[in-house]
């Protein structure tokens, strides 16, 4: 099994026309970001309204932070709740997905501090 990319720094960087300083600026907000509780929550209360905008919105700062492996979990996930479900197995993953990319964040941050 390959190595899952929590984040591509390079091409996070490129996004910002190589602007490691606004990329970290970016990266601290992602950290503060509470989505992933609001996804949690709004799935155990089958909100699935919630729990989508929150999985859209996770994917989309994925996206734009090059946050690779959590753009895809967001992805399925928000797929799944399109639908109106979702696995458990799922969230679980997309949790511990989420915990792996900080301390990647982490990581790159302090390279660029």
């Amino acid at each position: 099994m390959a190595d899952l990319v929590y984040i591509d720094e390079e091409e996070g960087k490129k996004r910002v026309m190589n602007n490691a300083k606004l990329y970290v600026k970016l990266l601290n907000k992602f950290k503060a970001d509470t989505n992933l509780d609001t996804l949690v929550s709004s799935a155990e209360a089958q909100d699935w309204e919630n729990a989508k905008t929150a999985a859209h919105t996770i994917k989309g700062i994925a996206a734009n932070l090059s946050l690779t492996e959590l753009f895809n979990q967001s992805l399925d996930v928000e797929t799944q709740l399109k639908g109106q479900s979702l696995k458990p197995e799922s969230l679980e993953s997309l949790k511990t997905c989420f915990q792996e990319t900080l301390a990647a964040v982490d990581k790159v941050i302090a390279q660029n501090a």
